[in-house]
């Protein structure tokens, strides 16, 4: 697979959940409390355990018969995380007999036909009865997260059962998130692509509001397609709407993505929130083709395309690979050269460099502009591979990485996306010394 799969965390409240979640990252990323519904939003992190790759997401304590306005924002939060997961972790607590909520939650996740993983947490000695907990009927893991006892056991578990689920999926296809501000016409194009009208179009804003997930194949090549909700400005939106989810979902819909489209209004020209929803498909390390659409509507001279091209060169000057594609979605114009470019930064994006070749390319990067001396002292790069794809991942051993300054970083870096024409996509290379990891 080239998006990770997704392990959703759920129970309710007070389980230990975001103690699991932050034990396995490392780091505090969830607030941990006594209190029950201090994990109110779904919190991500990639892991890796064992080689293989995974997201997780925590979510807050569901609690199902709350008439509480944020209880019921918590659920909706925890839908959104389980209808997106691969898998998931059904989270109780040992110290305590299975509640009426456990039950509820259990009856919930059932529902979903997703594959669960009972987690009994707080398993600190070996006394406890498991009886009524194997009654639900789901495979049992114990744990005690705060002491990290069974944790590596139930992640031996997910990583085998997430490659057992996923070894029969066809890697080949390629999924496209399609993403945008509100009436930019990112159904409009979808329908194109597809030729036919699997989305409803209209010019009111925010009528998509589900990200929406169509397969199709041309020419042998599998794709699935997924028309996203506009996304606004976070102030524009109110707390706990059916648009907040939305958007949710869109986000989502970014990181399980292999190439995003990001559709732009020619009329209104690239907003602030196009600079944003750019800079979170270039965080999420997705190639992605900028999509010029209603170009049709646009009052042309012989400079007109090249101006524009400059603007989006200098708003967009974080992700300075981006490629870009002025079409009409509504007349068709350029619309079958999409798919062209899709799979040309998906190509990018998988692109793997032997590691002869790479040392060779560092090694002409070097001899070309040697990095700096700082007081009298000069950094080294010894060896470099490539560790991981989507997006090119990079990894140079130095003698002392805090010697090679930024702008030198940034020198390689751009010497190895120009050595192979790594356009179209972002890429990492991260500085590694024997005592320190740099990025």
């Amino acid at each position: 697979m080239n998006s990770k799969p997704l392990v959703a965390i759920v129970g309710r409240p007070n389980v230990g959940k975001s103690t699991f979640f932050n034990k396995v990252c490392g780091e505090r990323i969830s607030i941990v409390s006594d209190m029950p519904g201090v994990t109110r939003d779904r919190v991500y992190a990639d892991v890796e355990w064992c080689g293989k790759q995974f997201t997780i997401v925590d979510t807050g304590g569901i609690q199902l018969k709350s008439e509480d306005v944020m209880h019921k924002h918590i659920v909706e939060q925890a839908k959104i995380a389980l209808d997106l997961a691969d898998a998931v972790l059904f989270f109780v607590d040992a110290k305590s007999d299975l509640t009426a909520e456990d039950y509820d939650v259990a009856s919930m996740l059932r529902k979903t036909n997703k594959p669960v993983l009972l987690v009994v947490n707080k398993v600190d000695n070996a006394s406890v009865d498991f009886t009524e907990y194997y009654a639900l009927g789901m495979d049992l893991y114990p744990i005690s997260a705060e002491h990290k006892r069974g944790v590596g056991d139930l992640l031996d578990a997910v990583c085998e059962f997430l490659e057992e689920y996923h070894e029969d999926e066809d890697s080949q296809t390629i999924k496209i998130a399609v993403v945008g501000k509100p009436n930019a016409g990112k159904s409009s194009l979808t329908n194109k692509i597809l030729g036919y009208d699997r989305t409803i179009v209209s010019d009111i804003a925010g009528t998509t509001r589900d990200a929406i997930d169509t397969p199709f194949e041309i020419d042998g090549q599998k794709y699935v397609i997924i028309d996203t909700a506009g996304m606004r400005r976070k102030r524009a939106i109110d707390d706990a709407t059916v648009e907040q989810y939305s958007v949710m979902r869109s986000l989502n819909a970014v990181r399980r993505a292999d190439v995003c489209l990001i559709v732009v209004d020619a009329n209104e020209g690239l907003s602030e929130q196009d600079v944003k929803i750019a800079g979170f498909v270039h965080e999420e390390g997705k190639p992605s083709v900028v999509i010029v659409n209603k170009w049709d509507l646009i009052e042309k001279d012989t400079n007109t395309q090249k101006l524009f091209e400059d603007k989006l060169k200098t708003d967009l000057a974080f992700m300075d690979y981006f490629k870009f594609l002025t079409i009409s979605a509504k007349t068709g114009q350029r619309v079958n050269k999409v798919l062209d470019m899709v799979n040309y930064v998906y190509e990018k994006s998988n692109f793997r460099a032997t590691t002869g070749v790479l040392n060779d390319v560092i090694s002409d990067a070097i001899c070309a502009v040697e990095p700096p001396s700082v007081r009298g002292r000069r950094g080294k790069i010894k060896y470099a591979t490539q560790v991981s794809v989507a997006p090119p991942t990079f990894v140079l051993f130095c003698n002392q990485p805090a010697l090679l300054h930024f702008s030198y970083r940034r020198y390689i870096t751009n010497y190895i996306r120009n050595a192979f024409s790594l356009d179209g996509t972002p890429i990492k290379v991260i500085f590694k010394g024997d005592q320190e990891d740099d990025e």
